[in-house]
């Protein structure tokens, strides 16, 4: 019997201790940025989510972007500047909202890419011939395969990895989460769970530069 109770009691104490260890944890997420405390946080950043930036960083940028939108690639050299004038203060974190036809295709080659350490290099690459495969009119997305070995990524493994199902199943989770934020185009910025709710470069300045404000008020 008195094996039982002392059972029982550790069994207890440790379920307390991993209680209150959670809501430490959360506390310290609170702390260092408020809504990633929130319960929907999730929402906004997943365990795939690929990232950019310091972990340190106070201000999220979230961008549910599509690999053959035109706008998403004319807006990725401003994020990156906003980046750079505030080092180590903006983490930008990519989702996949894939709206445009076929574009689902595009997502798997930058999956299959990070797998090799390539993924910004050919997001990158992505964006500069976008011009030439994701024309709306014509769109010939066989045509990305001349640009990636400029990138340095072996073909072959890339084609082989770009089919891997884990892959279809975050698109699908990525595209979820776009629907329940009511996001309908892209790209889709949130600067701390915050939308950005009229469209522009200015416009996303200014969200972003009042997180900036709020988090580094000195």
């Amino acid at each position: 019997m008195k094996t039982h109770v002392i059972f029982a009691v550790s069994v207890v104490a440790l379920i307390v201790a991993f209680v209150v260890g959670g809501s430490y944890y959360k506390g310290k997420q609170a702390e260092k940025i408020g809504f990633m405390a929130q319960e929907n946080a999730e929402l906004f950043v997943r365990e795939h989510s690929q990232t950019l930036g310091s972990d340190d960083a106070k201000v999220y940028l979230i961008e549910f972007m599509d690999p053959a939108c035109e706008t998403c690639a004319a807006f990725s050299p401003f994020v990156k500047q906003m980046m750079d004038a505030n080092p180590g203060k903006i983490k930008l974190v990519l989702r996949y909202a894939p709206f445009h036809k076929g574009a689902d295709y595009f997502v798997k080659i930058l999956e299959a890419a990070k797998k090799q350490g390539k993924y910004w290099e050919t997001l990158d690459i992505m964006y500069k011939s976008q011009r030439w495969w994701a024309s709306h009119s014509n769109p010939q997305p066989q045509l990305i395969w001349q640009f990636l070995p400029k990138v340095g990524l072996d073909i072959e493994r890339l084609q082989k990895d770009m089919n891997d199902p884990a892959i279809a199943k975050l698109i699908d989770q990525d595209l979820a989460d776009a629907k329940t934020l009511n996001v309908r185009k892209t790209p889709g910025f949130f600067a701390n769970g915050k939308p950005l709710q009229t469209f522009g470069y200015q416009q996303l300045q200014q969200l972003v530069q009042s997180e900036l404000n709020a988090n580094y008020p000195n």
